[in-house]
């Protein structure tokens, strides 16, 4: 059984959105326009990583860890 669509959850100053590792699309919650555009760059960047994550994490591994935005 999958877990929803591929997603991760993202922290912001209280903000706890999810993000669509497909596209970047904000499937819950809010976020600012400026630090979306760095999560959809982060997001961009490592979406090979994000989706192997997400298959780990579906089968019950624990996922990867992947550098989170600096």
């Amino acid at each position: 059984m999958r877990h929803n669509k591929p997603h991760i959850h993202v922290r912001y100053q209280g903000k706890k959105p999810s993000n669509s590792i497909e596209d970047g699309t904000v499937l819950a919650g809010d976020f600012p326009a400026k630090q979306l555009r760095l999560v959809l760059a982060w997001i961009d960047l490592h979406k090979d990583e994000l989706m192997a994550d997400w298959e780990l994490a579906v089968s019950g591994e624990e996922p990867f860890r992947i550098a989170p935005l600096q």
